[in-house]
């Protein structure tokens, strides 16, 4: 596989990048590095295989926390394969692939698709940017760093699976999501990827479990349990449960129309699930505080340069 070659920055971005280099090469102390980066909490929301309703989700508890006074930032972090525009019914002009090309910088494709809500279009079928290595990786947080004073909550919707991107940005996250489904295949996947995870971490990271496309809250507290007892068995590590969504065909029928479920039918039977997951999120952040930028925050762009540093000193 070919390696991915960064486009040229533009000058007033080779100061941030050169910071970055250095301190991930051991230069300069990371702590001092993050006291220079402020910024926004955030939701990294990840799946073990593709079909759980992942993106769904990703955009409706986007919504939900809207509606309770917050500016979100969406992130369609699904390299390569993104389809959050989609569900919005939008057609951006401008999505990462432009910025991983030099055309543009991260904050020219910011796509507004609500007074407190915008998203970040990721490239459907760029294999350049499914295949970001780490220095990718790093360059594409850089400009991340410049956008987090612009929300109160960052959510990046992730892609399927185990790959090194999904691994590095839920490290970097305040709070991972893990969407499972009842289905044995879900749950086995889900499972990997938080086995992944806790490798990755040493069982340092915050992740929450929501079962999605339940038929009942019973069986989704079921599938939870046989999670949460696996991983306490094995890893030694304790996932709480966010909670569930409820099967509704009104989901199904919102992708068709390309808009959200709680854009448009607000008394539908999962619309309450996604209200109940937003509210326990905003309840149960860092130190009970809400989800407002914190005084001295530690936050994805910071948590990202430290896991970086500390693999690169394994």
């Amino acid at each position: 596989m070919n390696p991915v070659i960064m486009p040229a920055m533009p000058t007033h971005l080779n100061d941030q990048a050169t910071a970055l280099r250095e301190l991930v090469s051991g230069r300069k102390d990371n702590a001092g590095m993050r006291e220079r980066i402020t910024g926004v909490r955030s939701i990294a929301v990840l799946s073990g295989k593709g079909g759980v309703g992942k993106s769904n989700v990703a955009v409706n508890l986007a919504l939900a926390l809207v509606a309770k006074g917050l500016n979100i930032t969406l992130l369609d972090a699904d390299l390569g394969l993104a389809n959050i525009d989609i569900l919005f019914g939008v057609v951006p002009k401008f999505n990462l692939g432009h910025v991983l090309k030099g055309d543009k910088d991260l904050s020219d494709i910011i796509f507004k698709v609500g007074e407190r809500l915008s998203i970040i279009p990721g490239g459907a079928g760029l294999r350049e940017l499914a295949d970001l290595d780490e220095q990718g990786q790093s360059w594409m947080i850089d400009r991340l760093s410049k956008l987090e004073d612009d929300a109160d909550l960052m959510i990046l919707d992730m892609s399927a699976g185990i790959h090194q991107n999904v691994i590095s940005f839920a490290m970097a996250s305040d709070l991972s999501l893990l969407i499972t489904t009842p289905e044995p295949t879900a749950i086995r996947d889900s499972y990997s990827v938080l086995k992944s995870l806790c490798q990755a971490t040493g069982g340092d990271i915050d992740i929450g479990l929501v079962v999605n496309m339940a038929n009942s809250d019973r069986e989704a507290f079921l599938v939870s349990e046989r999670i949460i007892s696996a991983a306490e068995q094995f890893l030694d590590f304790k996932i709480p449960y966010y909670g569930c969504v409820i099967y509704d065909s009104a989901l199904r029928d919102s992708v068709k129309k390309r808009k959200p479920l709680l854009l448009e039918d607000v008394e539908s039977v999962s619309v309450p699930y996604f209200k109940d997951l937003a509210q326990k999120i905003y309840d149960s952040s860092e130190e009970g505080q809400s989800l407002k930028k914190p005084e001295k925050p530690d936050t994805f762009v910071s948590r990202f340069l430290r896991h970086t540093v500390n693999k690169e000193s394994q």
